[in-house]
C-alpha cells in the first residue's frame, strides 16, 4: 500500500508553540501538545493570569516531562533549607531560585505576579539578566517546597544544585562604576572651571581664578585618592612580582600632574592641570568597564557540584528518606528515579538500569546494567527506578576524580598580555628620557627643568596604548557575545589568536545530541503503519525510540493500548489493532543478526512479521563538514571521541589522511593528548560539550565549551559558545588576530604624537598646560581609530 498523499495541517502548541503529536489535547478551542502544559494553562487561566499569553506569542516551555510529586521533598529538610535561603525572620523567607527557562517579557510578568497565584508570596522580583527570581514568602503561610512546586506547576522548575548549599551569592561588584561616576563628575567640573584658564581673565578678576583653582583642588581629590585605586592596587601587585604593568606609568602620570599641580596652585605660578589627570582616570576607567562587560548569567568556573542534585533518596528497608549529599555514606542504598543523576558510584541491587554516560564519556547511546554491575556517578538513569548500594562517597567518586587533575589548578603568572611587555620598555625610557631633559636642563636653566620633565612625564604617558588596547577588546568582546560565543576574559582574545591546533570532541560539539538521522531499510510501510510505529516509540525515553517517533510525524489522536519496555532490548505494544515491536535483533527477531550488531540500529516487527530495520548515524551540525574543510588547510585538526568508531570513514573522507583521529577515550585520555601536543608546542583549542571533556577544555591554551543552550550546564572553559554559531568559529578566532594589528596601529600612531610632543618638551617649548590639553585629545581621537577598525574588520568578516 502506498503512502498517502493527503496534506494535514500542522497544530502547535498554545503554551509552548511545539508541534502537537497528539491532536486532541484541547481546553477552550486551544491546542497543546501535552497535558503538561494544558495543566499550566488551567491553573493560569483559573487564576486569571492568561494576560502571559497577551505579552508573547506561546511564551512558555515545554512541560513533556513530568516532575515527580515527591521531587522537592528534599526542601523540607531544615538543614537543607537554611544552606539554600538567604534570610528568615519570624513571619518572611527569603530566597533566590535560578530559573533557567526565563527568556521573555511574560516571563518576567508572570514570576512578578506570583502573589496572584499563591497568597503566601509576599513579593517576587525577577533579575532578566542573571535568570534569577528572588522571592520573599510568608513561611506560616506556605514553605520552601510549596514555592518551588508552584514555579514548577507553571513551567519554571527552579535548578537546585549541590553547589547552591551553604553558597552565599556574591554581591555584584559596582566598585568600578562607582569610581567611574565619582572621575566623570570631577572631571567635568573641573573642565568647567578651568574654561577661564583655556580663554584668558582679566587680571581683575584674579580672585576669582584662585578661587576656581582651590575648587578645582578640592574636586580633584576624591579621583586621584578614590577614584585612581583602581590602577593604585594593580600597580603595586605588579611591581610585588617584580614586574611593570601598564598601570605603573599610569600611577606615575597621575601622581606628576597631581603634585606638579597642587605646587603651581598653591605657590600661585600656575593653575595646575588637574583636568588632565582627571580625564587620564576617567577614559582609563571607562575603557576598563567596557572590558570587563561580559554575561554575568555565564558560570566559566562550574564543577562537578553545579551538576549533582542536593539530595536524593535512602532506602531503609520499606521506608524512605531524603538525604543530602554530604551525607551519603558507604553502604547507603539509594534510589535514583527516572532522568535522574546518580550522584555516586555504586553496585546496583534492584531494577532495569539504562544509564546515559554521553555528558560523562562521551557515548552517544544508553548503557544497560545489570544486577550487581557498577554504576558510575555521572550517568542518568533513563526508564524506571533504580537502587543501588553506594561503594564510594560523593567526594571520591569517578565524576568527582575528574576535578583532581593538575590541569585544573591555576597558574596566575601565565597568559599576560602583550601590552604589559610593550609598557615595560616603554616605561623604562620615557623614565631615561625624562631624566636627560632633567639633568640637561640643570646644567642650562634650572627654572625650565621641572616644565621639561613634567611635560615629558605627562606627553609620553602610555594612555593611549591602554584606551588602544581596552577599548579594542571591550569591543571584541561585545561583538563576540552578540554572535553568542561569550569569553570569559579579555586575556582568551590574545590567546586565540596564538592557537595553530583545533581539538574537536564529536558527540555533542560536531554533531547534535538532539537529532539523528534515520534512514529505513526493509518491506514498505504504509502510513499508517509508520504512525504506529511512532506512536509506540513515543512511550520510551530512549534516545532512538525519541528519533524513530520524530521521523514517524503526528500521532493523531493515542492509539496505544498497551505496551511494555524491556531496558537494553526495546519495547512491545498493542496500538490499535495491531502488534508493534521495536528493537535489538534479539528481541525483535529471536536471533542475533551480525549485519546489524551496532548500538543505533532499531529492528521492527508488525503482528510478528518482521519488516526490516531503522538505522540511525549522528546528524552532522549545520555547516560543520564545510567549516573542517576551511580548517584543515589553516590549522592542525583532530577530532577526540569517547563514542564508537562508526564514523571514523565519513570524518576520515571529511578530513584527509593528516587528521588525527581518536575514539573510545576516557576523559583521561583526552587530558594526556592534549598535553602532549602542548610538549610538542601546540597551541591548542579545544571544543567540547560535556564533562568528559573537562579537564582538556582547562589544560588547552583555549578550552571552548559548545552547547545548545547557553543557560545549561558547562563544564569550565575560557569560553562558551552557542553550537548554531560554532560554523563561525574561523570568523572569531580571525577577528581575535586583528586585535593586536588593531591595538598595534593606535599604539604606533601615539609613539608618532609622543615623538612630536617629547621634541618639544625636551626643549621647553610645550608648557605643561598645553601637554595637558593635548593628551586627552590624543587619547580619545586613539580610542576613536580603535574602535572604527574594530567594527570595520567585524563588518567585513560578517560578524
Amino acid at each position: 500500500m502506498a503512502f498517502s498523499t493527503e496534506t494535514k495541517t500542522t497544530l502547535h502548541c498554545f503554551h509552548c508553540g511545539a508541534e502537537c503529536v497528539n491532536t486532541k489535547i484541547i481546553v477552550v478551542d486551544k491546542n497543546f501538545c501535552c497535558e503538561g502544559c494544558k495543566m499550566v494553562f488551567e491553573i493560569l487561566n483559573q487564576t486569571g493570569m492568561c494576560g502571559y499569553y497577551d505579552l508573547n506569542q506561546s511564551p512558555g516551555s515545554s512541560q513533556k516531562f513530568n516532575v515527580r510529586t515527591d521531587k522537592f521533598s528534599f526542601l523540607e529538610d531544615t538543614a537543607i533549607e537554611q544552606s539554600i535561603i538567604s534570610f528568615k525572620d519570624e513571619n518572611q523567607t527569603h530566597v533566590t531560585f535560578y530559573l533557567p527557562q526565563i527568556h521573555c517579557s511574560s516571563c518576567l510578568w508572570l514570576l512578578e505576579n506570583l502573589h496572584k497565584i499563591e497568597p503566601g508570596v509576599v513579593l517576587s522580583h525577577v533579575n532578566f539578566e542573571r535568570k534569577e527570581a528572588a522571592i520573599v514568602y510568608n513561611h506560616k503561610q506556605c514553605s520552601l517546597r510549596k514555592v518551588a512546586e508552584l514555579l514548577t506547576r507553571i513551567g519554571y522548575e527552579p535548578y537546585i544544585s549541590y553547589s547552591d548549599m551553604g553558597k552565599k551569592r556574591p554581591r555584584v561588584n559596582s566598585s568600578k562604576i562607582y569610581r567611574l561616576g565619582v572621575a566623570g563628575f570631577c572631571f567635568a567640573n573641573i573642565m568647567l572651571l578651568s574654561f577661564p584658564e583655556y580663554l584668558g581673565i582679566d587680571q581683575k578678576e584674579e580672585n576669582l581664578l584662585i578661587f576656581f583653582r582651590y575648587v578645582n583642588v578640592l574636586l580633584s581629590l576624591p579621583v586621584f585618592f578614590y577614584s585612581a585605586g583602581e590602577f593604585y592596587n594593580s600597580a603595586w601587585q605588579g611591581i610585588k612580582q617584580k614586574f611593570l604593568n601598564i598601570d605603573a606609568p599610569i600611577v606615575l602620570a597621575i601622581w606628576v600632574t597631581f603634585i606638579r599641580s597642587l605646587f603651581e596652585i598653591f605657590s600661585g605660578t600656575g593653575s595646575g592641570y588637574l583636568d588632565s589627570m582627571s580625564g587620564i582616570v576617567f577614559f582609563m576607567l571607562a575603557g576598563r568597564i567596557l572590558q570587563d562587560r561580559t554575561q554575568k548569567q555565564l558560570s566559566f568556573e562550574r564543577d562537578y557540584t553545579s551538576y549533582f542534585p542536593v539530595a536524593v533518596t535512602k532506602v531503609n528497608g520499606v521506608e524512605s528518606t531524603t538525604l543530602a549529599l554530604p551525607d551519603i555514606q558507604l553502604g547507603d542504598t539509594l534510589r535514583i528515579h527516572d532522568q535522574e543523576l546518580i550522584p555516586a558510584d555504586g553496585i546496583l541491587t534492584r531494577g532495569n538500569a539504562l544509564i546515559d554516560y554521553s555528558f560523562v564519556t562521551g557515548e552517544s547511546l544508553p548503557v544497560v546494567k545489570e544486577m550487581g554491575e557498577i554504576i558510575y556517578a555521572g550517568g542518568k538513569q533513563l526508564g524506571g527506578n533504580i537502587e543501588l548500594l553506594v561503594i564510594k562517597e560523593v567526594a571520591q567518586g569517578y565524576l568527582t576524580s575528574l576535578w583532581n587533575k593538575d590541569a585544573f589548578k591555576e597558574d596566575p603568572s601565565k597568559d599576560r598580555s602583550f601590552v604589559h611587555n610593550i609598557s615595560y620598555w616603554f616605561t623604562w625610557g620615557v623614565l631615561l628620557t625624562s631624566f636627560a631633559a632633567g639633568i640637561y636642563w640643570y646644567f642650562t636653566n634650572v627654572i625650565v627643568m621641572w616644565n621639561a620633565v613634567t611635560a615629558v612625564l605627562i606627553v609620553a604617558c602610555p594612555c593611549a596604548l591602554l584606551l588602544s588596547n581596552t577599548f579594542t577588546n571591550g569591543s571584541i568582546l561585545r561583538i563576540f557575545s552578540n554572535n553568542k560565543f561569550y569569553l570569559r576574559n579579555a586575556t582568551v582574545i590574545e590567546k586565540l589568536a596564538t592557537a595553530n591546533t583545533l581539538v574537536f570532541d564529536k558527540t555533542g560539539t560536531l554533531t547534535t545530541r538532539a537529532y539523528q538521522d534515520v534512514v529505513y531499510q526493509g518491506l514498505p510501510i504504509t502510513s499508517s503503519i509508520k504512525m504506529k510505529i511512532g506512536a509506540l516509540a513515543a512511550q520510551s525515553s530512549h534516545p532512538l525510540s525519541n528519533a524513530i517517533a520524530n521521523w514517524s510525524g503526528t500521532v493523531v489522536g493515542n492509539p496505544v493500548i498497551a505496551f511494555e519496555q524491556i531496558p537494553g532490548s526495546g519495547i512491545e505494544g498493542m496500538v490499535d489493532d495491531d502488534l508493534i515491536t521495536l528493537g535489538s535483533s534479539l528481541f525483535v527477531t529471536g536471533k542475533e543478526d551480525k549485519m546489524t550488531t551496532s548500538g543505533s540500529v532499531v529492528h521492527v516487527a508488525v503482528e510478528g512479521v518482521y519488516m526490516g530495520f531503522f538505522r540511525l548515524q549522528n546528524q552532522y551540525r549545520k555547516s560543520i563538514p564545510s567549516m573542517l574543510q576551511r580548517l584543515t588547510n589553516k590549522f592542525t585538526l583532530l577530532v577526540i571521541s569517547g563514542d564508537n568508531d562508526t564514523e571514523r570513514s565519513y570524518l576520515r573522507q571529511l578530513l584527509g589522511p593528516n587528521t588525527d583521529l581518536y575514539f573510545n577515550q576516557q576523559p583521561a585520555d583526552k587530558l594526556t593528548i592534549i598535553e602532549a601536543l602542548q610538549k610538542k608546542g601546540s597551541k591548542t583549542i579545544m571544543l567540547g560539550d560535556g564533562l568528559n571533556d573537562a579537564g582538556a577544555l582547562k589544560q588547552s591554551h583555549v578550552g571552548i565549551a559548545i552547547t545548545d543552550d547557553t543557560n545549561n550546564f558547562t563544564p569550565a572553559s575560557d569560553a562558551i559558545l552557542d553550537a548554531s554559531k560554532l560554523p563561525q568559529l574561523e570568523q572569531f578566532i580571525q577577528l581575535a588576530k586583528a586585535n593586536k594589528v588593531i591595538v598595534m596601529t593606535a599604539f604606533v600612531i601615539s609613539i608618532v604624537y609622543n615623538i612630536i610632543g617629547l621634541s618639544f618638551a625636551v626643549q621647553g617649548l610645550l608648557s605643561p598646560m598645553i601637554a595637558a590639553i593635548l593628551m586627552p585629545i590624543s587619547s580619545i581621537s586613539i580610542l576613536l581609530i580603535s574602535f572604527g577598525f574594530t567594527h570595520l574588520t567585524a563588518k567585513w568578516l560578517s560578524l
